[in-house]
């Protein structure tokens, strides 16, 4: 759960002094200790990564940009703007041309910098490939994002008042009822799945079958999504009945192995944790499709009652 607390906090943020609360839930059977400890682990790098000085917490906005020029500069009128004193009113411009390339122009003794190098002309890959370039200016970063051809600028602050107040993540209680063995059903051939998004469009994922799996006496199914078919890992979208109550309206995501030889693998919901969007309205989440909206209320993982967005 996010709790909005007053602006107490000092950065860097010590890992250690956020707190992540369990939830006053009926108490489950007794777990053991080993595991228990493992999914405390996982939860507090999970933490770590969310209060990052780059995580989710410090992004303060995303610029959706126009064909040709955008400059970006601390000046509230940019087409990106960075809230950082320190910046140029005007440090540059973004030039978007016919073939959707970017192009980042720097203005002279701007102190603008792209992957840790001065900046004066050069063309900004994306994160379609997972790897964009980074521009900085000052405290600021920022870099584009491509989704499905509409391109933005996303503006990450360690400052950000978001980051500086967040208190921590409220779990349910860890529950090996809870971590299950799903079997999969391959489909004849993997095939490319409509997967809405919070944009209002569609984007595609990957499917190659189908996970079954029992929990609380129900018979359930998931279909789970990969970057390619050799993928080692399994990645979830998915809504249950304690969605828009005790978690995220939105749902939430679960990623685990790929099926081994055996045809089974494991769905360890102590671990499934919300999406980007329960913390910052600058992220483009993907959503649960039809086919993940769970019945059975899965009272594992993390929990969530901020502001949605």
């Amino acid at each position: 759960m996010i709790k909005l607390t007053p602006l107490t906090a000092r950065i860097p943020i010590i890992i250690a002094a956020l707190t992540v609360v369990t939830a006053c839930t009926e108490a489950p059977a007794p777990v053991d200790p080993a595991y228990r400890a493992e999914i405390e682990q996982w939860r507090a790098g999970r933490l770590e990564r969310l209060t990052a000085e780059d995580g989710w917490l410090t992004l303060t906005g995303l610029h959706w940009l126009e064909p040709g020029e955008n400059r970006f500069g601390s000046a509230a009128d940019s087409r990106v703007v960075l809230p950082d004193p320190a910046v140029p009113a005007i440090a540059g411009l973004l030039v978007v041309g016919p073939d959707n390339t970017v192009t980042a122009h720097a203005e002279p003794e701007s102190g603008v910098q792209v992957n840790g190098e001065d900046l004066t002309t050069t063309e900004l890959h994306s994160d379609a490939n997972n790897a964009p370039d980074i521009v900085v200016a000052g405290r600021v970063s920022f870099y584009i994002i491509d989704r499905g051809g509409r391109l933005g600028a996303r503006v990450k602050d360690p400052q950000n008042e978001a980051r500086r107040s967040f208190a921590g993540i409220e779990n349910f209680p860890i529950d090996e009822e809870y971590r299950v063995t799903a079997r999969f059903e391959p489909y004849e051939a993997p095939r490319e799945v409509a997967i809405p998004t919070v944009l209002g469009q569609d984007t595609t994922m990957l499917a190659t079958g189908l996970l079954h799996f029992t929990v609380d006496g129900r018979e359930q199914t998931l279909e789970p999504y990969v970057g390619s078919p050799e993928d080692e890992h399994l990645f979830l979208i998915f809504r249950d009945g304690t969605s828009g109550e005790a978690t995220y309206g939105a749902g939430r995501f679960l990623t685990a192995d790929a099926p081994g030889e055996s045809g089974t693998t494991v769905l360890d919901f102590n671990r499934a944790y919300n999406p980007p969007c329960a913390f910052t309205p600058y992220a483009t989440c993907p959503l649960p499709p039809p086919q993940n909206m769970l019945e059975a209320p899965i009272e594992a993982g993390e929990m969530y009652s901020g502001e949605a967005h």
